[in-house]
């Protein structure tokens, strides 16, 4: 056996810290908790979602008494809401190396499709609605054709759709608005006209995008098709298939926003959908922490950040901001929240090396 000094033999069994000190203190474990906060790829958004409320809610003078009122909550749900659900078809796509920039007309079609198969052709309400569903889905493969079977740049095949069909939208509707058939109202108190059914549908979808994406081959295979296609490929896997697949879902989410808004508001508006919450979804997904050109993201960062963005527009309307400057303020957030993301994300790959 080896032979040691006395001084060791008498040394304090606790390896790492002075004699009679406990090896993890308070400090220490407020540390290791701050270590992985920062290895969350959703801690950013996390954080900023949280301050936002509590400067709204709680700081501002105006939004003490408004920001957490019953009425203003139902509210804010129903702006996030739609963000959150097209923004987690955008994450799968963005995983994958695509986007889809028709989603917000998907969204402006789906509602007729259901409206003129009631009205003009009789079909049961039930059927209609699935049909109007199974259009997003039927436009999601054309953006798959063009882009991975015909190789044009999913940015320009998905814009091309989109005005193919906001120009369908508004010749088929003579660009006026109509009533939601009374046949589908009942149903439709399910799908978004209850005051918390939107966001309880996000939370849902939430669930099974992120069980999809982290659980499943299905996820595995978008990250490897975005991360290195040549290699996935290589492996096996079917990338084409992948991105069919993704296409499909991100039309079939933007044709369920679109008729949960109908029902929400029991109006068809041909100017409802378009760009702008295609954009607040792409803008929610890259915030969450989804990279632009591939290979990673999160579905439950889609999530915060779809609700930064709606607690924005939200709370400037609470205290009285003008309409006017808020898309500067929406801006200015996204870009500081894509700071404080990159840095963190440097920050993360020093721990690594």
């Amino acid at each position: 056996m080896a032979q040691v000094s006395g001084a060791v033999q008498q040394a304090p069994e606790v390896v790492g810290g002075p004699p009679g000190r406990p090896p993890r203190g308070v400090m220490r474990a407020l540390r290791d908790a701050g270590a992985l906060l920062i290895r969350q790829r959703e801690a950013t958004v996390l954080v900023v979602d949280v301050l936002l409320i509590i400067y709204f809610g709680f700081i501002s003078t105006t939004g003490r008494t408004a920001f957490f009122t019953k009425l203003n909550l139902i509210t804010l749900t129903q702006l996030a809401a739609p963000i959150i659900i097209l923004a987690l078809g955008e994450v799968m796509l963005l995983i994958c190396g695509e986007i889809d920039l028709s989603v917000g007309f998907i969204y402006q079609l789906s509602p007729f499709v259901m409206y003129f198969l009631i009205t003009d052709y009789h079909v049961p309400g039930l059927l209609a609605i699935l049909i109007a569903l199974l259009t997003g889905v039927a436009i999601g493969w054309v953006n798959g054709f063009l882009t991975v079977t015909l190789g044009l740049p999913s940015f320009i095949a998905t814009l091309g759709t989109a005005f193919v069909i906001n120009g369908i939208v508004l010749t088929a509707s003579g660009a006026e608005q109509q009533n939601v058939p009374p046949e589908v109202q009942g149903i439709g108190r399910w799908l978004g006209q209850f005051a918390w059914a939107e966001i309880t549908w996000a939370i849902i979808l939430t669930a099974i995008f992120h069980v999809l994406l982290t659980r499943t081959r299905w996820g595995l295979y978008t990250v490897a098709a975005g991360g290195n296609q040549l290699g996935a490929r290589e492996a096996g896997v079917k990338v084409a298939r992948i991105k069919y697949g993704n296409f499909m879902l991100s039309g079939f989410l933007g044709g369920f926003v679109g008729l949960q808004i109908a029902f929400q508001i029991s109006i068809i508006d041909p100017t409802a959908g378009g760009f702008v919450p295609m954009f607040y979804a792409v803008a929610a997904a890259v915030i969450g922490g989804t990279a632009m050109l591939g290979g990673s993201g999160t579905i439950i960062g889609a999530f915060l950040g779809g609700v930064l963005i709606a607690v924005l527009q939200n709370g400037f309307s609470v205290i009285g901001i003008s309409a006017n400057p808020l898309n500067i303020f929406i801006g200015g957030a996204i870009i500081l929240a894509m700071i404080a993301n990159v840095q963190l994300t440097r920050l993360r790959e020093r721990g690594r090396t």
